[in-house]
């Protein structure tokens, strides 16, 4: 095999490599969790997995969907797995302060805010920093964001806005493309992980209701998973508004099988219930059952919907979450055993 390495060696490619030796810039090295068990399930078919640590995943979404949300929620979680990790969080909202990352518990000390106008300043100054970054041999994890694309202008936009001009820049959606083309394989690479959040928008004249990501399709091409995110209002018994009910919708995946569906909440109090969704998940797999107005455990116990929800812990024990796990991989990864089972009227 000396002349097979001896050929590759001449693309002078430092991407290439021996499949067998593994596909440093394309294969999964890892996940980072949301803080949510059914989410965590739908982007990689295990609720103890996540999103993939060196890919590309968008979140998108109306405004006050939960995008922003999500998107702080991973940082946290991958600064509590990563004691040495750090973030550079490319802003373009003016949205966050020290305090609101604070009230979040998310570690200040190792979080960069880098505010960025333009598609041009985020795409320079995001390779300036994998550059520099790749050129280490003992660096620590390093995750991107980049909150919103949707509210990145261009250079154009903002000169012809400075003349006072009012014409569209038909460029930015080539703009985007090219940033993403060029920063897609150096983020595999470096196994840096980008959340991008994105804005929506309703397509016009369509058949169907359908909505579709800003930007043009770099993102789209780019991106490895995207999530659309909706919502509507969580209310307690008496009427008050607690929190809200996100649904995510898996729109693309290169991992597991697009067009699934689960719901998380959000409550305004306590933040992202880890457990909800796992209810729908274990009745659908028959872990538990339902019996009249009430929920049958393996045990022959039975509960209230009520009870479980109140005290999750007590129900979702380690050996119900592995049981429920185990599933996941048949309900959600590409290769198993329901693929005719995706959801048409996503």
């Amino acid at each position: 095999m000396s002349i097979f390495n001896d050929l590759l060696a001449e693309t002078n490619n430092e991407y290439a490599g021996i499949a067998d030796d593994g596909v440093e810039a394309g294969d999964v090295s890892g996940y980072i969790g949301t803080g949510s068990y059914a989410m965590n399930a739908l982007l990689s078919g295990s609720i103890f997995g996540g999103l993939p640590e060196n890919k590309v995943t968008a979140f998108a979404g109306e405004p006050s969907v939960g995008k922003t949300f999500y998107a702080l929620n991973v940082r946290y979680q991958f600064l509590d797995d990563n004691p040495n990790g750090f973030v550079f969080y490319f802003e373009s909202e003016s949205a966050i302060s020290k305090q609101f990352l604070t009230d979040r518990g998310i570690d200040t000390k190792r979080v960069a805010i880098v505010p960025v106008a333009t598609v041009q300043e985020f795409r320079t100054q995001a390779v300036k920093i994998l550059d520099r970054y790749t050129s280490n041999k003992d660096r620590p994890p390093m995750l991107f964001v980049l909150d919103s694309l949707g509210n990145l202008s261009t250079e154009k936009e903002m000169q012809d806005i400075a003349d006072g001009k009012d014409t569209r820049d038909m460029t930015r959606a080539q703009l985007i493309r090219g940033a993403f083309r060029v920063l897609t394989l150096k983020l595999g690479k470096a196994k840096v992980p980008l959340i991008v959040t994105n804005h929506v928008y309703d397509v016009t004249g369509a058949y169907i209701p359908t909505k579709k990501m800003g930007g043009g399709s770099g993102l789209e091409y780019a991106a490895s998973t995207i999530v659309f995110l909706s919502k509507k209002k969580d209310k307690d018994k008496d009427g008050t508004i607690s929190g809200a009910i996100i649904t995510a919708l898996l729109k693309k995946s290169r991992m597991t099988i697009e067009n699934k569906k689960v719901e998380t909440r959000l409550e305004y109090q306590y933040g992202l219930d880890p457990y909800y969704g796992l209810l729908d998940l274990a009745l659908k797999f028959d872990i538990f059952k339902k019996v009249s107005t009430r929920i049958e455990l393996p045990d022959g116990s039975k509960a209230f919907e009520s009870q479980i929800e109140k005290d999750p812990e007590k129900y979702f024990t380690k050996d119900i979450l592995l049981a429920i796990d185990e599933h996941c991989k048949a309900e959600f990864l590409y290769g198993k055993t329901n693929l005719t089972e995706v959801d048409e009227e996503a």
